[in-house]
């Protein structure tokens, strides 16, 4: 039998969006041995914005993937190569015996992955997953290094990078352990061990161990069913259908350590968030005045609006933003950002309007775009549209970048007041506190109205307070008599 010979093709991390310089991979789709198409998703990676499911443009065989899971890599570094051609074993006659294991274990990798984010490619759909099946089911020398390979995998942490022979299925295989090893046959969930190992069982798959844990399954005592005694998925499973949970064994004992902290990474969103925030307040001398408002007339703005057409819904956030967009209209000095390299002042002509929205994996401000083209009624549905994504984690990249301006309503919070820190390389901010009852003197007499504070920061470098101030007082005026914006339509 002869070997063709794979040309090597090595896709690296591609420029995933604006000021993205780097990414963590989160999960891989594939794994060495995969046979790929062209604009196949092959890994998800989470960035400074989103989590972003990256396509490969190239079509073969995976021959290595260039970081583990929990590995941060910078924009241009390898991610994966891809061979082109027909590899060894491809007739089914020359594989290297244990691979059928070893994609078994493969496919325990990937289990649970879901798809959060297509935010990168050619606009193809993803192609489906094919899989090319190679070698005996009976497991050799070749599985016994694969099962060293997993532990040396395991031993190294999430931040080791795995480089695995280009003509390797599974793991390189240059040492192998002498003598038989025990056949590596499919099992059943009910089934006991496929694989008889001299040692506790392992569970590589962080899946399967999250499980575990939520679940409290005592890893080591279950019945592996995968090969090299490895636990699967579908062992905690079992385990927790039944409803069993083996005694775990007693804690070590643990020396308090006076003030001793608790480090937790900084990554991704909350990364990218205090990376933003710590350049804000290092560049922009920024300054924050504001003012109590009554919002008596807003409300009844929005249930006028409502009740003009049943069934369509005008929140309060889209009423905000219509008001902030027209006083950036009269106020255009605060549509805009500095570039301090230049030293210059950069003036937006689109209002591209960003808003807070705080989700599962932290803070995001996703962007309408254009939002000045945008009717009332559009942008409260577009509000609501780009809101869903977010809760979802849905967001495409271009949805997160490129904002201009940015409204922040932290009374959802259930708080009156806040400095807001300016969104970063933006100009200015409005926030927007509660809405409570206080007294309120109305035409010289104490009544109770609905009455909300307004935060606005702002960069001192493009305006003075004049101009600030201005915008501020125009945006209440709004709230508080609504019919002032029919002077902007």
């Amino acid at each position: 039998m002869t070997t063709a010979t794979l040309h090597e093709q090595l896709f690296r991390l591609p420029d995933l969006g604006e000021g993205l310089t780097e990414a963590e991979i989160i999960d891989w789709k594939v794994a060495v041995g995969d046979t790929v198409t062209i604009d196949q998703i092959v890994v998800e990676v989470e960035t400074a914005k989103a989590a972003v499911e990256v396509p490969v443009p190239y079509a073969g065989t995976v021959l290595r993937l260039h970081a583990e899971a929990g590995t941060a890599l910078g924009v241009g570094e390898p991610l994966i190569t891809v061979g082109s051609g027909v590899p060894a074993g491809a007739d089914g006659t020359g594989g290297r015996p244990g691979e059928d294991a070893a994609e078994r274990y493969r496919e325990e990798e990937q289990a649970g992955s879901g798809n959060v984010l297509i935010g990168y490619g050619t606009g193809h759909e993803p192609a489906p997953r094919r899989r090319r099946r190679r070698g005996a089911p009976t497991a050799t020398a070749s599985a016994t290094s694969a099962t060293s390979a997993i532990d040396s995998t395991a031993a190294a942490g999430p931040a080791a990078v795995v480089v695995p022979a280009a003509d390797s299925a599974f793991a390189a295989d240059s040492t192998s352990t002498a003598g038989p090893t025990p056949t590596a046959g499919p099992a059943t969930a009910a089934g006991p061990a496929a694989a008889v190992v001299p040692h506790a069982p392992r569970a590589i798959s962080p899946l399967v161990r999250r499980m575990a844990r939520e679940h409290g399954i005592d890893l080591t005592a279950l019945a592996p069913s995968g090969p090299a005694g490895v636990v699967l998925r579908r062992d905690v499973e079992q385990a927790v259908a039944q409803g069993t949970r083996p005694p775990a064994e007693p804690a070590p004992s643990v020396e308090p350590v006076s003030n001793g902290p608790v480090r937790i990474p900084l990554r991704g969103v909350r990364r990218a968030v205090a990376d933003k925030l710590s350049r804000s307040r290092t560049e922009i001398p920024d300054a924050t005045t504001w003012v109590d408002v009554d919002a008596t007339g807003l409300l009844q703005a929005k249930k006028a609006l409502e009740a003009a057409e049943p069934g369509r819904r005008v929140g309060l956030l889209a009423l905000l933003a219509r008001i902030c967009v027209a006083g950036l209209r009269r106020y255009p000095e605060l549509n805009s950002a500095v570039d301090t390299e230049r030293r210059e002042i950069l003036r937006f002509e689109e209002v591209h309007l960003g808003f807070a929205a705080q989700t599962d994996r932290g803070l995001v401000v996703p962007v309408v775009r254009d939002a000045h083209r945008l009717t009332t009624v559009q942008l409260a549905a577009e509000l609501a549209r780009l809101t869903e994504l977010a809760r979802t984690g849905s967001l495409p990249p271009d949805r997160l970048t490129g904002g201009t301006f940015t409204l922040n309503n932290y009374g959802v919070f259930g708080v009156d007041g806040s400095t807001p820190i300016i969104n970063h390389p933006e100009a200015a901010l409005l926030g927007v506190g509660r809405i409570v009852d206080k007294p309120w003197v109305v035409d010289g007499a104490l009544a109770v109205r609905k009455v909300t504070q307004l935060s606005f920061s702002f960069d001192h470098r493009v305006c003075d307070g004049g101009v600030a101030g201005g915008f501020l007082r125009f945006v209440a005026d709004c709230v508080e008599r609504p019919a002032t914006l029919l002077a902007d339509v």
